[in-house]
């Protein structure tokens, strides 16, 4: 046995495990104290196609049947099943076509039995007829090869039966009945259905505004030229596209220089709308005072340090607008992969609240590790993957290079975070691990089941 392989041996047989740091909050412990100062916002009225994957924050009731009268599910003809008891494919029976419905038309003859009338989709079933045989069977096509013009007589090869081919009047939906609840996620789906009740706007639960501050003197806004000695402003724009992927409204709130008129100023004007305020920076026990400082003037900051890695220091409290809301604050750090993790689990749920959802976790999978992932200093680490499915079909995960908490890259190619736990000190290549999913691209999960 080489030195690797024993080491390798031992690690199995008795993996090293950290000691929590009880200064420390565990993720979830965080997170639990930063979601009790948030609650779900008032309704509003929003234009239909505008409310998807908003909550629903009224019962919709029925007006109507829907289908509001029995229609045809098939191009074919509407027939009274008793006269087509002998009909086969080898055996037609010919009838005359007494009139036609076209979808949208209400027929006002009945059909008498011994005829039929040529229908289309969606078209409403005249009264007479019980079934509809579709146009594949029946000889239309070879009437129509041997040059026939508008068949006045069809040959019908089917024993039809009461229903066939028919969606009842309320099949889908009932006048009266509840069609979507109050608090339910509108979908695609839902907002079809909305659609198909006559509405063009529902009530839902608003999308909150997040005003997005960054501080430091060495930021340029993008679009600047570049300068020696600063960087762009890259976290306002990472959590604000994670905003509105998110369901908010993001509100770019500027760039705050280290001084304190300029922090007060950025807050003041983003309290004016903002229902939550994330600022990135200054949360470091190293960081300038002056952010610290405003923050608490303006309200009740609270710094900690969380067991994760990226991401350990992190701000929260309330901010004092004006009109006497306390807006809450959530302080991210300043590097660029620590703010967008942060945000991902603890920001993304904030809003998940403000608007009535109910998932606070991203779904998760088991995949296989292509590299390790060490924990040196006993945090939850956060390892930035790209899940892929093998040749022999499993999920695997490679990590997306350097896990350096500034290395924006590592996130930009990133489709999950692999979980490290606080107390395993390294997950081999070869193992398996829970990854934390930031998309479900469809090259990988397509036709992936539970």
């Amino acid at each position: 046995m080489t030195q690797h392989q024993s080491h390798h041996k031992a690690h199995h047989d008795r993996p090293h495990r950290h000691h929590y740091d009880a200064e420390m909050l565990s993720v979830e412990e965080a997170r639990e104290r930063i979601l009790s100062y948030f609650e779900r916002l008032e309704p509003s009225e929003v234009d239909l196609l505008d409310a998807l994957d908003m909550v629903l924050a009224e019962d919709l009731v029925a007006p109507f049947d829907v289908p509001p009268m029995a229609n045809s599910a098939m191009d074919g003809y509407a027939v009274v099943a008793s006269d087509l008891a002998a009909a086969s494919e080898t055996s037609a029976i010919e009838l005359p076509v007494a009139f036609s419905v076209a979808a949208g038309q209400v027929p006002d003859v009945t059909l008498k039995p011994g005829s039929v009338a040529r229908i289309m989709t969606g078209a409403p079933v005249p009264d007479g007829a019980d079934s509809v045989v579709p146009f594949e069977d029946t000889d239309e096509l070879e009437r129509r090869k041997n040059g026939a013009q508008g068949e006045d007589r069809i040959g019908l090869k089917l024993a039809a039966q009461p229903g066939d081919n028919i969606r009842q009047a309320g099949e889908d939906i009932a006048a009266g009945e509840v069609v979507l609840k109050a608090g339910t996620l509108l979908r695609p789906g839902a907002i079809g259905v909305a659609a198909s009740l006559g509405r063009n706007s529902v009530q839902a639960y608003r999308r909150p505004i997040v005003a997005i501050i960054s501080t430091g003197d060495e930021l340029l806004n993008p679009g600047e030229d570049h300068q020696p000695g600063k960087i762009y402003n890259s976290n306002a724009y990472s959590i604000a596209a994670e905003v509105k992927r998110y369901g908010a409204v993001p509100l770019m709130a500027g760039i705050a220089r280290d001084t304190i008129d300029s922090l007060q100023e950025r807050l003041a004007e983003a309290l004016e709308t903002a229902d939550m305020v994330v600022t990135s920076a200054g949360v470091s026990k190293g960081d300038y005072d002056v952010v610290k400082d405003v923050l608490a003037k303006n309200g009740e900051i609270a710094l900690w340090s969380v067991r994760m890695r990226p991401a350990k220091p992190l701000a929260f409290g309330t901010l004092d607008a004006d009109d006497g809301r306390k807006v809450p604050h959530l302080g991210l750090p300043g590097n660029p992969v620590s703010a967008m993790v942060a945000f991902e689990q603890f920001g993304r749920p904030a809003i998940h609240v403000m608007m009535g959802r109910n998932e606070m976790q991203k779904p998760s999978v088991r995949a296989v590790l292509d590299d390790p992932v060490n924990n040196y200093d006993g945090r939850r680490v956060y390892a930035r993957v790209v899940v892929y499915r093998s040749d022999s079909g499993g999920l695997r995960a490679r990590t997306t290079g350097t896990q350096s908490s500034g290395a924006l890259t590592s996130m930009a190619v990133a489709n999950g975070l692999a979980i490290c736990p606080d107390d395993v000190a390294k997950i081999d290549a070869g193992e398996t691990v829970d990854v934390e999913m930031l998309d479900w691209p469809d090259e990988v999960f397509s036709g992936f089941g539970p």
